[in-house]
């Protein structure tokens, strides 16, 4: 095993983590709202709380170091190009890289993944060529493929889900016996669902296919000790602001011999070789996707991020989650008339709960849940073919984090008895 993995692999104890100790990390959990109510705050599936770390590093960075990268020859330019290249190495040692060349910084996830279908797929892909995607996907994963298909006459198909909210991976065998899938494009943890999806089960499947394999990581990169060389997959994406980190800021990971192929998605300064009047030539990956004036402050405040979250420990991280989701969906129970999808197995569950009540409106439940103090998302959460199959048009969601209590489970539990009351 290299030094690099050897640095990347979870720990294999545990140690029981205090989300109400972690929670005095987070300055906004500190805030009192609507006349008094503690904050309870179960929005992270859409964007985590920054601990005093991460705001203290960007902080620190326009303070100290605020100048553009790589081109300079002064001290500020240096400092700065230190810390986005430092930033890039982090992160190829937390998720496992082979190399820190293959973190490819873009402004979120969905940049990500239409990196993918633009520099990649639209390249190589031809018309009647298949993308499988599934049920599940959000629209960061399923956009960029339409967007293909329209194109390059690529055709676009969707494996369907169990009852319990799994994927029926025999559909996928059945698509990958056809021939024509050249890219598989699955989420790792539903955003709606919460099902962890059996990403290194796929990726044999899919390369034993001879397809590319490209997952949505952002569910599950913030929540689970996440190794790329041993997952298998081809692409690998995911956002900071999940993470800790700061908005602005997303990653792609992809193997290098693949990156080596792919055309540029966005051409100006920065990612090339040489330009005349005529024609430009191209950096190495990663440069040549990291077109203008990088998010240089972001990249800071993610290696702060990353930092908290190894120090804390994604096994640590992940049990603590394991036994939350336990004991919300007992709870969740309680609530008469309450429908809550997704797997029962916390074993593969991420704390993401999305629910409904009978006849009343998931905005409605939404505000009258802030009112209580607890912050919840309503509507389709960006994955409308999911809600088509839930046959409902949007739920209410609720997503736990490191800094997420039982207390805050009890606070919504109480608070969705208030909804259930007032619609009674």
């Amino acid at each position: 095993m290299s030094n690099t993995q050897k640095a990347a692999a979870p720990a294999r104890e545990t140690i029981a983590l205090d989300p109400r100790r972690v929670a005095q990390d987070f300055p906004i959990l500190k805030q009192k709202i609507h006349n008094g109510k503690r904050l309870v705050y179960l929005d992270s599936g859409a964007t985590s709380q920054k601990p005093f770390t991460v705001i203290d590093a960007m902080n620190e960075y326009y303070h100290v170091s605020n100048a553009n990268v790589h081109r300079g020859l002064h001290v500020l330019a240096e400092r700065a190009t230190e810390i986005y290249e430092c930033a890039r190495t982090r992160m190829h040692f937390f998720i496992n890289a082979y190399l820190p060349g293959e973190i490819v910084w873009t402004k979120n996830a969905t940049e990500a993944m239409n990196l993918v279908a633009h520099g990649y797929a639209r390249k190589f892909l031809k018309a009647g060529d298949e993308v499988i995607v599934s049920r599940m996907e959000h629209h960061a994963n399923l956009v960029p493929w339409h967007l293909l298909a329209k194109d390059k006459g690529v055709v676009v198909k969707g494996i369907e889900l169990n009852a319990d909210g799994t994927l029926r991976l025999e559909e996928l065998d059945a698509f990958l016996k056809g021939g024509k899938v050249k890219i598989v494009a699955l989420t790792h943890v539903s955003n709606v669902l919460g099902t962890i999806n059996p990403i290194a089960e796929i990726a044999k499947k899919v390369h034993d296919a001879g397809a590319i394999f490209v997952v949505d990581g952002c569910q599950a990169v913030p929540h689970l000790p996440v190794n790329v060389q041993t997952l298998g997959a081809d692409f690998y994406a995911f956002s900071a602001h999940k993470m800790l980190g700061p908005t602005g800021l997303g990653v792609l990971w992809g193997r290098m011999s693949l990156l080596e192929k792919m055309d540029p998605f966005l051409g100006g300064g920065e990612m090339i070789e040489e330009v005349t009047i005529s024609s430009s030539t191209y950096k190495e990956p990663p440069g040549r996707f990291e077109a203008g004036t990088p998010p240089i402050a972001e990249t800071a405040g993610m290696t702060a991020a990353v930092e908290y979250l190894m120090k804390t420990g994604m096994a640590n991280i992940r049990a603590h989650e394991k036994e939350l989701v336990s004991y919300t969906l007992e709870r969740l129970k309680s609530v008469k008339h309450l429908k809550v999808f997704g797997p029962a197995n916390p074993e593969i569950r991420a704390g993401v709960f999305a629910f409904e009540f009978e006849d009343i409106h998931a905005h409605d439940v939404a505000q009258i849940l802030d009112g209580e103090g607890v912050a919840v998302r309503a509507g389709h959460h960006c994955a409308q073919p999911l809600h088509e199959w839930l046959g409902s048009p949007s739920t209410a969601r609720a997503s736990a984090y490191l800094y997420t209590a039982k207390e805050d489970i009890d606070a919504l539990v109480k608070a969705l008895e208030t909804v259930r009351k007032k619609f009674a």
